[in-house]
């Protein structure tokens, strides 16, 4: 019972992963973080190297199966696929209808992550708060980077899907750095999710390709660094998540949601405070966005309370 406990609970939050990526501004890796698996995911994917080669040629696929942590990533990334193929349609009509509120939730979700992740720096030194201002001014920066148009109905180059799939998944597993979001900034966001809801399977296999490889790469970097230079890389994460408030910062003029509208989103987004936003735009909802920001928030301390000491530390 408590192993299917277990693995159910780490189903879930492959869910909450892979619906996290499908946002613009949210990562699946702030998912990964705040949940206890971050340290553990980078692992088993970095674990796909020469040695699990040996391993499966003078051992058995059992041995090989234990050394990449076969379960672990089969149950979690099983979690991703389903929320990517079945949350796609969902969140493109709630960020279409409903973005104030959903943009509320995630941003008392990051605020919370933030603390939570702050507290487990052991020590806080110049360098770890220099980078942590490195990391919200990458992230600043790139949010209120110009967007790239692709015209619409256009496929692009093969390359060009695989290359924005390695670009996307370095970014999808840093905590507060969305991969969603990159996409948007290269005008592939649109391609990639009309694909998915139409199933495209030519575009689909190519940008998945990408992103297998840029996995396999870059998380063998974050888990050398995690393990040499553990605070500091915690600090500049930190500084990621913090930077991402912004971009989820609900009271924008425009708002990066799925549709038509989104091609044409190529200016920088002028942030309001919720009255500058109910004079400038519309109907500010505060009572309603701001009780799903302590939904988010909630969530995450819950998840801290009932994880306790048995969830991994980062």
């Amino acid at each position: 019972m408590d192993f299917l406990r277990r693995y159910f609970a780490l189903f879930c939050k492959g869910v909450a992963m892979g619906a996290a990526d499908v946002v613009p501004g949210v990562s699946g890796g702030t998912i990964a973080f705040i949940s206890g698996i971050y340290e553990q995911l980078l692992g088993a994917i970095g674990s796909f190297n020469l040695t699990a080669l040996k391993v499966l040629r003078r051992q058995d696929l059992r041995a090989f199966w234990q050394h990449v942590q076969g379960t672990f990533l089969t149950v979690l990334f099983s979690g991703v696929l389903l929320s990517v193929a079945t949350f796609a349609h969902l969140l493109e009509y709630l960020l279409v209808h409903h973005p104030l509120v959903v943009w509320g939730f995630f941003f008392g979700l990051i605020v919370a992550s933030v603390i939570y992740i702050w507290r487990q720096i052991s020590v806080h030194s110049v360098a770890g708060w220099l980078l942590l201002a490195v990391g919200a001014g990458l992230v600043l920066a790139s949010a209120f980077a110009p967007h790239v148009q692709i015209e619409a109905g256009l496929v692009p180059h093969p390359l060009t899907i695989f290359g924005a799939g390695m670009l996307a998944i370095c970014a999808m597993i840093l905590p507060g750095v969305s991969g969603s979001f990159i996409l948007l900034l290269l005008g592939m966001y649109p391609v990639i999710l009309s694909a998915v809801v139409r199933v495209d399977l030519t575009v689909l296999v190519t940008f998945v390709a990408g992103c297998a490889t840029g996995l396999l790469l870059f998380s063998r970097l974050l888990h050398w660094l995690l393990t040499r230079f553990h605070n500091l890389t915690l600090a500049l994460l930190t500084g990621f998540l913090i930077g991402s408030l912004a971009v989820v910062w609900p009271w924008q003029q425009l708002r990066l949601a799925p549709g038509d509208e989104l091609e044409q989103a190529h200016g920088t987004a002028q942030l309001f405070w919720p009255w500058g936003y109910a004079d400038a735009v519309g109907d500010p909802q505060y009572w309603l966005v701001i009780g799903f920001m302590i939904v988010g928030l909630s969530l995450v301390l819950a998840l801290e309370y009932i994880g306790g000491g048995q969830r991994d530390k980062l």
